[in-house]
């Protein structure tokens, strides 16, 4: 068995991580870090201390009716994509850790093609 970083343990949740091939398992918010468990595989568990956490990108569609996923980026490691059972609470959990300023939401579906439009149109009045 895996030993947890945490001390209290404030939120547990059924959750997803996208890192490869989606796993299903528990989340776990805390007051040391952010943890990940598989249900299947004991072995498979993600540990992010809350000092180690730079940005919470959250991807918020519908004008914030629906929260698909949210990514933790960190400052070494990269970045690491979940979702869960209620990403509402698990993001108020998260805040109370995180900076909210750090705190911020992904760029959405018009803006990514109107950025890659952009770049496309000064690509041509460059030539």
């Amino acid at each position: 068995m895996v030993q947890s970083i945490n001390t209290k343990v404030e939120l547990v949740i059924n959750g997803t991580s996208y890192l490869g091939m989606p796993e299903y398992g528990q989340i776990m918010i805390g007051d040391k870090g952010f943890e990940f468990y598989n249900s299947r595989d004991a072995k498979k568990f993600i540990q992010i201390p809350w000092e180690e956490v730079e940005y919470v990108i959250a991807s918020i569609v519908f004008k914030g009716k629906w929260i698909p996923r949210y990514a933790l980026r960190t400052r070494k490691n990269g970045t690491y994509s979940f979702s869960s059972r209620d990403p509402k609470r698990t993001l108020r959990a998260i805040r109370e850790h995180v900076d909210p300023e750090h705190m911020v939401r992904s760029l959405g579906v018009w803006d990514v093609t109107k950025n890659g439009v952009k770049g496309i149109w000064h690509k041509i009045r460059k030539k």
